[in-house]
Parts: C-alpha cells; structure tokens; sequence
C-alpha cells in the first residue's frame, strides 16, 4: 500500500465520517451530496491506486 492511496483512503473516510454528521444535524441536502461525492471519489481512487488488479 502506497502512502497516496492510504491517504485517499482515510480522506475519503473522514469525508464519510462527516456525512454522517451532517445528516444528523439536518444540514442542506446538496451539501451532503456534494462531500459525498468527493468521498466517494477520494475511496475509489485510493483503491484503484492499490494496483491490486494488475
């Protein structure tokens, strides 16, 4: 595991983490759309930068 995919791994985590705060506070539905986007992003890269399929 390189350290740029581990630190897309727990950035998008961390975004994951705030998702999840945000909905409890009943904050505006685009703005968790928005982190969850970038989450999910940050969690895809960082896997795919494992190289684990190759």
């Amino acid at each position: 595991m390189t350290g740029l995919s581990t630190i897309l791994i727990v950035v998008g985590l961390f975004l994951v983490g705030g998702i999840i705060s945000f909905v409890k506070q009943k904050m505006p539905t685009s703005l968790i759309v928005l982190v969850s986007i970038g989450a999910a992003m940050c969690l895809i890269a960082g896997v795919m930068r494992l190289g684990v399929w190759s």
